[in-house]
């Protein structure tokens, strides 16, 4: 089936390239002019929707997304809530603290990268050279180091004398493993006390001789209690916030 409709899609497409040229549409062209390389709309469309397909994997990987969102489920499984808050609205808290920790490092990739493209003072080439820098800046200021060796090791690159010589290959596998292990870090100090609440609720009804009674239904409101009570939201935010080593406040 697969091999059938292939010979359709080439031919589906050449005639989409047959009609907008006749139409006077440019297809595929490319101007070498002073200010560096111009695509044509066909080709920035296609470079674009290429890089909507991308852009998931660059939220998860290249920014704060990681560690939060592990973080808040391991807090929603520690209070014992099921399902509360629900995954959309985790989501979206993660995605909003995210831009907000995210917020200095977007800032100047607009003013070095995305507005001096748009105002074609720069070619393509360069813009993404100079995006680069502050994400990667991001990255490196939070990875740890033993991660970084590690995966320099393990692609056979000698040590770098600068942060501009890390490569993004590297980077990006070492900056997701040191996410990931601060995530389980922070997620372990957030689960020791509400663990020693069920410990204590389960230890009473066990001396009550109330056997039959779900200790993690009795204990579920003295967590809440104590959660609102320490004002936990608030903590967990700020700690998350202000866990990043290029965060909001310089």
């Amino acid at each position: 089936m697969i091999r059938r409709l292939l010979p359709l899609a080439a031919a589906a497409l050449a005639l989409g390239a047959a009609t907008a040229e006749a139409q006077g549409m440019p297809v595929l062209t490319l101007d070498e002019g002073a200010g560096g390389t111009r695509y044509s709309l066909s080709l920035q469309v296609l470079f674009l929707m290429t890089a909507l397909t991308i852009l998931p994997s660059l939220v998860l990987g290249m920014s704060a997304f990681t560690r939060i969102i592990i973080v808040l489920s391991i807090l929603r499984q520690a209070l014992g809530t099921q399902q509360t808050p629900p995954n959309q609205v985790l989501i979206a808290i993660t995605l909003f603290l995210s831009f907000f920790v995210m917020q200095p490092v977007l800032s100047e990739m607009n003013d070095t990268a995305l507005t001096p493209y748009l105002e074609e003072r720069i070619g393509a080439r360069e813009a993404l050279e100079r995006a680069r820098a502050p994400i990667s800046a991001f990255m490196i200021e939070n990875t740890r180091r033993n991660d970084l060796l590690l995966f320099a090791d393990l692609a056979g690159v000698d040590g770098f004398e600068s942060r501009e010589e890390v490569p993004l290959s590297v980077l990006l596998p070492a900056f997701i493993t040191s996410e990931l292990k601060t995530a389980f870090q922070i997620g372990f100090l957030i689960f020791l006390p509400f663990l020693v609440i069920d410990m204590v609720i389960a230890s009473i009804l066990m001396a009550l001789g109330m056997m039959m009674l779900s200790p993690m239904l009795v204990s579920l409101p003295f967590k809440l209690l104590l959660f609102v009570l320490v004002d936990g939201w608030a903590l967990t935010m700020g700690s998350l916030a202000s866990g990043f080593g290029t965060g909001v406040m310089p």
